[in-house]
């Protein structure tokens, strides 16, 4: 049966779910993160690197909350406010992955375009699988 948590550096999950999921084995998974702050406003309106910058900083508080790292990701699913979002995308996550992952060692990622987010402000989701 897997337990459920909502790390504090996360705050309280924007809506009925919870941040991660934990299994008895060694998998860990990380809530869609959006660029969102507690009271509900956006970070980086209309700012794709910067609110792209906050998702992966979620999610390592996240992976931080149960002992791990950005290198214990096994898979990232992105989901994007539109398809024209994909170069400028690319483009922020190869400034923000020589950072994140400088020895060139990448996660599997699923790159989804849709036609929006829960909210008109945010341009970009990111939801994780950790392995221990």
């Amino acid at each position: 049966m897997p337990s459920y948590s909502n790390p504090a550096a996360l705050g309280a999950p924007y809506g009925l779910y919870s941040h991660m999921a934990h299994c008895e084995g060694p998998l860990h998974f990380v809530a869609g993160q959006l660029a969102i702050q507690e009271d509900g406003s956006v970070i980086g309106k209309n700012d794709l690197p910067a609110q792209l910058a906050e998702v992966f900083s979620r999610i390592s508080a996240a992976a931080a909350s149960v002992g791990l790292g950005l290198e214990n990701v096994v898979q990232f699913t992105t989901f994007l406010a539109g398809r024209e979002l994909v170069p400028e995308f690319y483009k922020a996550r190869e400034k923000l992955f020589a950072q994140l992952y400088p020895e060139g060692k990448y996660p599997p990622n699923t790159l989804i375009a849709v036609a929006g987010l829960v909210e008109p402000d945010l341009l970009v989701e990111v939801q994780a699988i950790l392995a221990r």
